[in-house]
């Protein structure tokens, strides 16, 4: 008798019919204050820069920052067809949860399924049109997000961000052994807040304590991206809304990668 075959159920959605978007990148960590949205706004700037149509999927729908990051403000326009992004300076196209309530200090109170579904919406009813790179700038952990995004959304790869500190062994390996599960190609990991620079020497100090992420990264078999040190700029940056005009050097392997796929 032959045997009966598993087929593994598909979750995927299709994107909005007036969208062609050509790869997807998920920006993931294991744990909050790792600077993840500077990270995922910095690898859209560098594509952009470059010519690349791009575009973010802010998926962070309980804490959401891009938009203030570029200082868009005001509501996303709908019409019959779908959602239309806001586009920033740059030419970044953006969407997130900021963008569809009256106040952007509203908070949004919504339990694991309804955020989820929103995510998806923002893939199916946002009217994107042709990008070259989508990126979707996740909320920490490995929860309703995250996995609804490697589900439901045909993602290329993901970076992940991680910060050095005592627990950055067992936040990375969280986030790979998901992506793994999943079957999500991890492209490499993005260290960020590595050291501060002094102005005056360029003594680097380190704030967190020595780097272990080239030893954690050999052991998990993927790639150092960058290693970016804490930068005053980027963070003057996002709180005036201009960080469409922040270039950082320090995520060129990583935007290497993201190309190579």
């Amino acid at each position: 008798m032959a045997e009966e075959q598993m087929t593994k159920e598909d979750f995927r959605v299709e994107e909005n019919a007036f969208s062609n978007i050509t790869h997807v990148i998920g920006v993931v960590s294991g744990k909050g204050g790792v600077g993840k949205s500077m990270v995922t706004a910095s690898l859209a700037n560098a594509m952009a820069v470059q010519g690349y149509t791009v575009g973010i999927l802010d998926a962070d729908i309980t804490g959401p920052s891009i938009p203030k990051m570029y200082g868009i403000q005001g509501g996303a326009e709908s019409d019959g067809n779908g959602i239309y992004p806001p586009t920033a300076a740059n030419g970044i196209e953006i969407m997130s949860t900021n963008l569809l309530l009256p106040d952007e200090g509203d908070p949004v109170v919504w339990r694991g399924p309804v955020i989820g579904n929103m995510v998806k919406q923002f893939y199916t009813d946002v009217i994107w049109g042709q990008l070259d790179y989508l990126f979707v700038d996740m909320p920490p952990g490995t929860g309703d997000v995250p996995l609804t995004v490697f589900q439901s959304l045909p993602v290329d790869g993901i970076v992940i961000v991680t910060s050095p500190q005592d627990l950055v062994r067992m936040i990375v390996t969280k986030a790979y052994r998901m992506a793994q599960m999943m079957e999500v190609p991890v492209l490499g990991i993005v260290e960020n807040y590595s050291y501060l620079e002094c102005p005056h020497c360029s003594e680097k100090i380190y704030a967190f304590g020595q780097s272990h992420i080239d030893e954690i990264a050999a052991d998990l078999q993927t790639s150092v991206l960058g290693k970016i040190p804490m930068q005053p700029a980027y963070a003057q940056a996002a709180d005036e809304g201009k960080f469409a005009d922040v270039l950082n050097s320090y995520v060129d392997d990583a935007v290497v990668a993201i190309r190579n796929l």
